[in-house]
């Protein structure tokens, strides 16, 4: 019968064997349980990391999770929450997204690198909001300055042009787009290669393309007729890229005809937009503000003039 030290050395041995075979694996030694053969028990683990058994459950516990939010109910569309997300975005986002819609370069989409999937409503809202603002008071500002040039026009605010502004402006920045995707849609059905933007990118790009009008519309201040078409051509031209760049990967893919003459649409609107408020915020001498310059009648020379005296020095 072999003795208590050459179990214990035996034992050892075995683990020892175990242990070279299998570099990764670890010992656990028990010294009130031991294996039905009195050796020691060896756990082999295939990474060598301790509380594999928390890691396995911690997953599992993110796993329950992640599912669990993904079957919550998504808030409906008339509540404020799901508008609020439309809003989620920071001043820097706003920023990098107006400087690509001021820069834009063939081959650099505004949707793929500024947006990243992520479209916001808060840059359209106020850049729209600022341009109906802008062109109000410009508007009214150059009929001051026409007044101080030629005192005969008589000048009253024209408050109105508020309303106008804001109405143009809006209707143009979701009526347009709501249109341009619906086409899209349609021709999506009709060219299966071809994938439109979604609703709320397509008013993102043209909220965001209307930025360039802001200071061009501060700079139709300037009383020079030459030099006001100079700068609107130069801000139509930046916007009206922009949005070509951008719809151009959208619309290549269908035929020849239907790009250009989408294309020339979006552009023909734009120039149209830009034409309308130089020519209506933007009159040097309205008409109705002009004094009429007085009327003098002149009576047939055959009718002779017959002097009358006052009564005062007629002779008695």
């Amino acid at each position: 019968m072999a003795s208590a030290d050459e179990l214990t050395f035996h034992e050892f041995e075995e683990a020892t064997n175990l242990l070279a075979e299998t570099p990764d694996a670890a010992t656990t030694s028990r010294s009130d349980q031991l294996t039905p053969q009195g050796h020691v028990a060896v756990a082999v683990g295939s990474g060598g990391s301790y509380g594999a058994e928390d890691e396995v459950e911690e997953e599992s516990d993110k796993a329950a999770l992640l599912q669990e939010k993904q079957q919550q109910q998504q808030p409906g569309f008339w509540t404020f929450s799901y508008y609020q997300s439309f809003f989620d975005v920071d001043t820097s986002q706003v920023l990098d997204r107006i400087k690509g819609s001021l820069l834009p370069r063939p081959g650099h989409n505004f949707v793929r690198h500024h947006l990243r999937n992520r479209p916001d409503l808060y840059g359209p809202f106020w850049i729209c909001a600022t341009l109906a603002f802008v062109l109000a008071v410009t508007g009214n500002l150059t009929l001051v300055l026409a007044q101080r040039r030629d005192p005969s026009i008589h000048y009253s605010p024209q408050f109105h042009k508020v309303t106008v502004a804001g109405i143009s402006i809006y209707c143009y920045a979701w009526l347009v787009p709501l249109a341009l995707w619906g086409f899209l849609r349609w021709r999506k059905g009709v060219q299966e290669r071809m994938g439109p933007y979604t609703f709320l990118e397509t008013v993102c790009i043209y909220g965001y393309s209307l930025f360039v009008f802001i200071p061009m519309v501060v700079l139709w201040l300037i009383p020079v007729p030459w030099l006001q078409w100079l700068f609107g051509a130069l801000a139509l031209g930046l916007s009206a890229a922009g949005l070509v760049f951008t719809l151009w990967p959208v619309v290549r893919e269908d035929t020849r005809l239907v790009a250009t003459v989408l294309l020339s649409v979006v552009v023909l609107l734009h120039a149209l937009l830009a034409m309308g408020c130089k020519l209506y915020f933007f009159q040097s001498l309205p008409p109705e503000n002009v004094a009429p310059p007085p009327q003098i009648t002149s009576l047939p020379s055959n009718i002779a003039l017959s002097p009358t005296l006052p009564q005062s020095l007629a002779p008695s």
